[in-house]
């Protein structure tokens, strides 16, 4: 006996049909997201009347190219870039060598004293950094570090989230690779830099990233331990332009949006690795 099904595609079409409703909420939604963005750029091509003016002006009409030259009158925008660039680029490096190598010690070494100097380390953690800004003044200024690079890049070469971050990272790596890596004959620096370092690449990079967008961004300490706008990082710079009594918003939005582009595009550039690494570290 012959049993013929006959197929009449309705399901499927109903099914595909159903969902046209998320694409929709997620189309809105990542437009909200993406709004402020475009409307940054709206006010960087607009006239100072028309972004403060009452009624919304959401074309300006005549494009302002002129804001962006103005950023390089207004500010030494090249030096500061030069000591964004150097400020991050010190600190992400110091913070992979000394919270990969302090969390391997944590996760992996005993030793006298590794719980009380771990619960000293995660203490941090609990604490403003503005709490200790004065006594980093203090230190800064007897070491004669105020208004040079030293003197930015020096509180941000190590940070407790990323010994406990990689301390994490390294609790997860099964200890069976490191008996058999001794057994082989290696040493512990051996077992750490060519057995569980390359397996915490994922928690590196989330490491990396998360130092040079706080570098990149970081406002106050800046603003605190230099005084000259040629030895600001970006973000520091962009806070003189509306220290003044007039705020020149389109000049403003356009140095925002010169600053923003760098790390904008090394996302863009890295944006496999970025997403991998935050997913597989669980990092939200």
């Amino acid at each position: 006996m012959t049993t013929t099904v006959i197929r009449t595609g309705k399901r499927p079409g109903r099914r595909g049909g159903s969902h046209w409703w998320i694409h929709v909420v997620l189309g809105v939604g990542g437009f909200v997201m993406a709004f402020p963005f475009l409307w940054q750029i709206i006010m960087s091509l607009s006239t100072n009347a028309q972004v403060t003016s009452p009624t919304p002006v959401f074309w300006p009409g005549v494009l302002q190219w002129q804001n962006f030259a103005a950023v390089f009158e207004r500010l030494p925008f090249l030096d500061q870039l030069g000591t964004s660039v150097y400020v991050t680029i010190i600190r992400t490096l110091a913070q992979i060598v000394l919270c990969t190598l302090a969390g391997y010690a944590f996760a992996r070494m005993r030793f006298r004293g590794r719980a009380v100097l771990l619960a000293i380390v995660l203490s941090i953690l609990l604490v403003p950094s503005q709490v200790y800004l004065i006594s980093q003044y203090q230190i800064v200024q007897g070491l004669g570090w105020l208004d040079t690079l030293a003197g930015i890049v020096a509180p941000g070469l190590f940070s407790a989230f990323g010994t406990f971050l990689m301390r994490t990272a390294f609790l997860n790596l099964p200890p069976e690779l490191e008996e058999a890596a001794r057994m082989d004959g290696a040493n512990p620096f051996q077992v750490f830099w060519r057995i569980m370092l390359p397996l915490a690449r994922p928690s590196i990079s989330v490491l990396a990233i998360t130092t040079v967008l706080w570098s990149w961004n970081e406002l106050l300490w800046p603003l605190v331990v230099s005084t000259r706008a040629e030895d600001m990082p970006l973000a520091a710079g962009l806070a003189t332009l509306s220290s003044d009594r007039t705020i020149d918003y389109p000049v403003l939005m356009a140095a925002s949006l010169m600053a923003m582009a760098p790390v904008l595009i090394m996302f863009v550039v890295l944006q496999r690795r970025v997403i991998d690494g935050l997913a597989s570290s669980g990092l939200k």
